[in-house]
């Protein structure tokens, strides 16, 4: 079986938008390039082809649009790395790509009018601990690719494309770069509807309510699950019982979820849920109290995006992302996510209704900044960029 699909390309009138995401294939990634691509096509594509590279067209299913499949690439870095390098300077000579956008990271070497890069991963800016490696020592491997991987051609690009401020920030110091957009994820509302055991827990009263936090993450060393626990188990040898903190993992994922299980399994207050699907995940948004968010790293911390509509107290790590993530809010407090004593100060202050929340202002976000894929967009295309 060849390594991918070789696309007939015929000339083309129209100019081309070519949007590169052959590794996207599930869950979030998803659902950003379908975003895209449905803006495209219905903004762009009376004057513009618009072209998406695509693990398998029937994945993403947005009209107007015409698709490249290469389903054999994800599989393999190797084929990755070549397909980047080497097949794409072959196949863009066939196109007339006005612009070209790769959506994962990579800088590949095309010919096209206008290059840029989304780089939405932030695990080459993770500070590595020795602690870490014991539990994941294939992660800080990957941190040091990620950093290498990232300085390959980056400088070919008009743009680079980042979720946050603080992530430009590295960018420029780290690879000189200067076009640097800071382009915030949209994320829609989800509403998802009561169930019946919702409406008899909102029915108790205060003394009968646990306060419960809720702490959704894939047990990765660094989002930090530790501290929550620890901070739990503070709280336990206090006293204080009156409340539940819920973690989306079992144990059995990996090493690092299988040592915090069997150091915390005797708690009373912890409850090891396992993966939830989606729609389990926005229900236990709507019966939790507040969220814990102690991440040392993210992109983005689309929990915190996705809990902020229900309007209750969020408590996560004082580092550049979760500050950007909380914006403008009236319920957050932050902790030093190395201290669990202050994270379990802050819980012991929401169990017992006593929290005094100071509101927080989204900081201003200098240009170039696209609070939305119009803005991105109209950067990306304009006749002259800096």
């Amino acid at each position: 079986m060849p390594p991918y699909i070789k696309p007939h390309i015929k000339p083309q009138i129209k100019p081309q938008i070519v949007v590169s995401a052959v590794n996207f294939s599930e869950m979030g990634p998803l659902t950003i390039l379908q975003e895209i691509l449905t803006f495209l096509a219905e903004h762009y594509a009376a004057d513009y082809e618009i072209v998406a590279l695509v693990h398998r067209q029937s994945l993403v299913g947005v009209p107007q649009v015409t698709y490249l499949e290469f389903p054999a690439i994800k599989g393999s870095w190797l084929r990755r790395l070549k397909f980047e390098y080497l097949d794409l300077k072959r196949i863009s000579r066939g196109m007339n790509a006005r612009l070209w956008l790769s959506l994962h990271d990579m800088t590949p070497n095309v010919i096209a009018r206008r290059q840029a890069v989304y780089c939405h991963n932030s695990s080459a800016f993770f500070p590595f601990r020795f602690r870490d490696a014991r539990h994941d020592p294939g992660f800080g491997a990957f941190t040091l690719f990620y950093r290498f991987l990232y300085a390959i051609n980056i400088k070919r690009n008009a743009y680079v494309i980042v979720q946050q401020d603080w992530m430009r920030d590295r960018f420029k110091s780290r690879y000189g770069v200067r076009n640097v957009i800071v382009a915030h994820p949209i994320v829609p509302p989800r509403l998802v509807p009561p169930r019946p055991e919702m409406h008899e827990e909102s029915r108790q009263g205060p003394a009968d309510a646990k306060t419960l936090f809720f702490f959704p993450a894939y047990p990765r060393v660094f989002k930090n699950a530790e501290l929550a626990l620890e901070a739990a188990a503070i709280l336990e040898r206090r006293g204080v019982f009156n409340f539940a903190l819920w973690l989306t993992f079992k144990g059995t994922e990996n090493s690092y979820a299988a040592s915090l299980v069997k150091r915390y399994a005797g708690m009373r207050s912890v409850e090891f849920l396992g993966l939830l699907p989606r729609s389990e995940v926005f229900e236990r948004y709507r019966r939790a109290h507040c969220l814990l968010f102690p991440s040392r790293l993210e992109t983005w911390g689309l929990p915190i995006s996705e809990f902020k509509p229900f309007e209750k107290p969020i408590l996560a790590a004082d580092l550049p992302y979760a500050r950007e993530s909380v914006g403008s809010y009236d319920q957050a407090a932050f902790f030093d996510p190395q201290d669990p004593h202050e994270l379990a100060r802050l819980m012991q202050s929401v169990i017992e209704g006593s929290s005094q929340f100071e509101p927080v202002t989204a900081a201003p976000i200098a240009e170039p900044f696209a609070p939305g894929w119009a803005g991105l967009f109209e950067i990306l295309l304009s006749p002259t960029h800096p």
